[in-house]
């Protein structure tokens, strides 16, 4: 299934909490004790501040008198929080944007939870590349002989790279209506019958008000793809973040890109599925191997 994943399903709750009056030696002792890596400053019933693990070491660090400083005296003030029902992406680019680690969740003031950059990893893809980035290398030249047992005249593709295989930059599109067809065909050949794709009455009666697309079905789009590259492309790895529906009898298109060669004819891309509105349904990487075809075949 497809669908943007809120803060509230991946937040940590019950939060740890400390006064800012509380002794430093206290918070440093909590955090050893309760295996935490950070105590939100709750004040008046209202989170004022954050004091982590690093903020004690700082202390710890300059040899002051320690047994004298409030968690008042050392917290972090400039506290960045988020909405439960704000998307993880959202929370990963406050993170980003703020440079920190932990993001406390309030809900109409109150504190519900805590999310941080462990808490996100497994949700969005990992490394720096941005979607719709290009990676600079020799002029590309469309590759227009794909090398597939064969073709449909309703799928659409535009390939670049050479007779000699692919190089960092080089980039392939794919793109297909995802048909009435399809959907039934993929559930009775995966065994993935959920009733989301194939049942509209029950469909109306969840979150998406409608049948959508197996998820699996459209990140397959990626491997569609990859067969329309120069050269034998064989699969090593594939991380998938899923970032919304894809309707039935909708036409998408699967886009990667090479941007890391990695040695002995390995490579690392950069994958993503838009829907037909050109927003982002399946966003990852993956790194494959190159070979040549076999001669004569």
């Amino acid at each position: 299934m497809l669908v943007p994943t809120p803060v509230r399903e991946i937040m940590r709750s019950p939060v740890e909490r400390i006064s800012p009056e509380a002794a430093v030696v206290e918070a440093a002792e909590r955090l050893r004790d309760g295996d935490v890596g950070s105590l939100v400053v709750v004040h008046g019933g209202e989170p004022v501040g954050i004091i982590t693990e690093s903020d004690v070491v700082a202390v710890a660090a300059a040899r002051g008198d320690t047994d004298a400083l409030t968690v008042g005296d050392v917290m972090s003030e400039d506290l960045v929080t988020v909405d439960p029902d704000a998307t993880v992406e959202a929370a990963v680019e406050s993170l980003r944007a703020h440079d920190v680690e932990k993001l406390p969740v309030l809900e109409d003031g109150a504190l519900v939870g805590i999310v941080t950059t462990t808490d996100v990893a497994d949700y969005v893809p990992r490394g720096t590349w941005t979607a719709g980035e290009s990676v600079p290398r020799h002029d590309r030249q469309p590759f227009t002989r794909p090398d597939t047992a064969y073709e449909d005249e309703e799928w659409d593709f535009e390939s670049y790279g050479t007779e000699d295989g692919i190089d960092v930059g080089d980039h392939v599109t794919f793109t297909k209506t995802l048909s009435e067809s399809d959907v039934r065909t993929f559930a009775e050949a995966s065994g993935d019958t959920n009733r989301l794709h194939l049942d509209e009455a029950y469909a109306e009666e969840t979150r998406f008000g409608r049948r959508i697309v197996h998820g699996t079905l459209v990140a397959g789009l990626i491997s569609a793809a990859l067969a329309r590259l120069p050269g034998l492309t064989i699969y090593l790895s594939q991380e998938v973040s899923y970032r919304g529906p894809v309707d039935l009898n909708e036409r998408v298109t699967a886009r990667c890109e090479v941007v890391e060669e990695l040695g002995n004819r390995r490579f690392r891309l950069t994958t993503t599925v838009a829907d037909a509105d050109g927003e982002t349904a399946v966003d990852g990487k993956a790194v494959v191997i190159s070979d040549p075809h076999p001669e004569g075949v």
